[in-house]
């Protein structure tokens, strides 16, 4: 029997494999999910032996059903309940300002349906741009701090910039300022050397669901992709600059990254702390207390900014961020203007963007010329042939990488954070975006746009049309991956 088994191992490997692949390919056709999806995954399951098992049980599980971790033993603590109640914004309130606010009342509403996205009418505002300006700004933060520091960061490394924000944590905490650090596991790189000094000097830190070999896993994994800063309950950034020396463009950066964040004061403060709170209280496995000083009494004074914080990822019912893009844009009235490094969208974003075009909204936008990830470029391709016929303008950005990821919408609505405009974002990966209601500022992320635009080579629909059927099917094979990267 076992010299039978071992002349035919192949076959029998190959029937288990098959076994395997009958039982995924019934599960994923009853979850009736994405048609182009499940179409795809059941490619791979079928036609790559072992390969697309592998595949499937990285990519193809549904953890937005089966929650990676539940958030009620942080939202049920009596502080964050009351925390919730005082945020909350009555009725009446909500009414006058979306009368302001006009057609993008839509997603204020929209979010503000779910009591974790509370809508927040009293906060102070700053928009960096760059690196430079984000970390002058954190740094000169992180060491005014009196009482705490929470980062959360999907990219955090140990170089020139990352050692000197990782001291000044270590300096905090052995003066008594109780510190915490998520890093993902997967985009960090930190050496056990700096490691074993946080934990000396009484940095709390964590990796967020850390891997065996987070080398080769690149970006098989759910990671949290989110980058969070809160400093005494008072302060908050959130936005696309990663703590590296990759985003100081400094005289020695090889490729200049253009990238947004965002520094806020006020009541979204303690939104973006009850994020952070949860995904602590998952990352330390320990019984988080939760004290009232998270969450100190708000002293901004005008001018007043409205902001929500919207988060997404696995631990959520439903693509919050994704589907409070499409309510903008398929609300917008004047013009939608949007940023992002990586363009591999759904079908809901790409009908919104084709449908506002077609009505004779001011469509626009900027990618990177060359990106990290030439897979991505090409997918990413294949989409804009599409937009271009729908009169939607494509600028490619050559400065530099365009890391930023920001929309503006009818100089009333923007929104900035860690959300590209890709599957992955929408569905997989944990982001975190905030979104703002105000002229000015609208006007600010409007100005920032134009400016790039100088910067960027406008594509032309015939030209594009045109290119080689080599070229075409590079991008169709590249597209049809477009789910899985």
């Amino acid at each position: 029997m076992v010299a039978l088994f071992i002349e035919n191992y192949w076959y029998v490997l190959l029937l288990v494999n098959y076994i395997i692949v009958v039982s995924a390919v019934i599960s994923i056709l009853l979850k009736n999910s994405n048609p182009n999806r499940t179409l795809t995954y059941v490619i791979v399951l079928v036609f790559f032996p072992f390969l697309g098992i592998v595949v499937y049980y990285l990519f193809g599980q549904d953890y937005r059903k089966n929650k990676i971790f539940n958030k009620k033993h942080i939202l049920n603590k009596s502080v964050v309940k009351s925390i919730q109640k005082e945020l909350k914004v009555n009725s009446k309130d909500i009414e006058d300002f979306c009368d302001v606010l006009g057609e993008q009342k839509a997603v204020a509403k929209f979010l503000n349906s779910n009591p974790v996205f509370p809508l927040t009418l009293n906060n102070n505002l700053e928009i960096l741009k760059n690196g430079k300006a984000k970390f002058d700004a954190l740094i000169a933060d992180l060491k005014n701090a009196e009482n705490h520091i929470h980062l959360e960061y999907y990219i955090i490394k140990d170089d020139v910039i990352g050692e000197e924000i990782l001291n000044i944590l270590c300096l905090k905490a052995e003066n008594g300022i109780e510190v915490r650090l998520i890093y993902d596991d997967v985009g960090s790189s930190i050496s056990k050397k700096m490691k074993n000094r946080l934990s000396q000097s009484g940095v709390l830190h964590h990796p967020f669901m850390p891997v065996f070999f987070p080398r080769f896993t690149g970006k098989m994994n759910y990671r949290n992709h989110r980058k969070i800063a809160i400093i005494d309950g008072k302060i908050g950034y959130v936005g696309g600059i990663n703590i590296s020396d990759n985003y100081r463009n400094s005289e020695n950066s090889e490729v200049f990254l253009r990238d947004t964040h965002l520094r806020m004061e006020g009541e979204a403060v303690n939104s973006l702390q009850i994020h952070f709170l949860t995904t602590w209280d998952f990352v330390s496995d320990e019984d988080m207390k939760v004290y009232q000083d998270f969450f100190p009494e708000n002293m901004v004074k005008e001018p007043l900014v409205a902001l929500q914080i919207a988060a997404s990822g696995p631990d959520s019912d439903r693509p919050n961020i994704m589907e409070a893009i499409f309510t903008a844009i398929v609300t917008s009235k004047k013009y939608v203007y949007i940023a992002t490094p990586y363009f591999v969208p759904n079908e809901q974003i790409m009908t919104a963007m084709e449908i506002a075009a077609k009505s004779g909204i001011d469509v626009r936008l900027m990618v990177p010329l060359k990106s990290d990830s030439w897979v991505v470029m090409k997918a990413s391709d294949s989409y804009l042939e599409t937009l271009l016929r729908a009169g939607v303008k494509v600028y490619k950005y050559e400065k530099g990488f365009l890391h930023a990821k920001t929309i503006v919408v009818d100089d009333t609505f923007a929104s900035t954070g860690t959300t590209n405009m890709d599957y992955r974002s929408f569905n997989i990966n944990f982001e975190i975006n905030v979104m703002v209601y105000n002229p000015d500022k609208a006007a600010h992320f409007k100005s920032d746009f134009l400016t790039d635009l100088k910067h960027c080579r406008e594509m032309d629909y015939t030209t594009h049309q045109n290119r080689s059927k080599s070229t075409r099917l590079l991008e169709s094979f590249c597209r049809l991956w477009s789910t899985l990267i």
